[in-house]
């Protein structure tokens, strides 16, 4: 993905040019690109007027930060206890065949980037996966292929759009 120079100047405004804001300028700029391209982080030290080593430290210190692709749909599998006693790896088995990635994986279009993480915090529902911000709980590896085809078609509603649609708040 190329540079966008005037999207990275509109980020840099938003935090108002700020080095104490520089965590949260590297959130946006990977809400865009998914991962921090070099680049990128080369403009932001430029402007921002520190060295590109300081912004390496923070972007490789803190996991949700890739310097690597991923695809626009990230998918974590929880490998917590309660979610691998309830068919963790069969759920990931499910989802490698589907895509065509194995674990730590993206695919070659930026798709789907396939993860595992220790715990999501939602073990009453196990086994868990998200997609980006949406959950999905009691996952059977028989529902993977429709779950991913709705993200493939675009289809996909988030659980914050379900909720107004019912009324409630997201």
């Amino acid at each position: 993905m190329a540079m966008n120079s005037e999207l990275i100047e509109k980020i840099l405004k938003k935090w108002q040019y700020r080095k104490d804001f520089l965590i949260e300028i590297l959130q946006d700029i990977q809400d865009e690109y998914h991962y921090l391209p070099k680049p990128v982080l080369m403009e932001i030290a430029r402007h921002l007027e520190i060295p590109l080593n300081q912004i390496y430290e923070v972007a490789t210190y803190y996991k949700a930060f890739s310097l690597e692709p991923k695809g626009k749909y990230q998918i974590s599998i929880c490998q917590g206890t309660a979610c691998h006693v309830r068919g963790a790896v069969t759920i990931q088995g499910a989802l490698e065949r589907e895509l065509g990635i194995k674990l730590g994986e993206t695919d070659k279009n930026l798709e789907f980037t396939l993860e595992a993480v220790r715990c999501l915090g939602c073990c009453g529902l196990a086994p868990v996966i998200t997609i980006n911000q949406d959950v999905y709980g009691k996952v059977e590896a028989s529902e993977i292929p429709r779950i991913i085809e709705k993200y493939r078609k675009g289809q996909a509603v988030r659980a914050s759009e379900k909720a107004e649609a019912r009324g409630g708040k997201p």
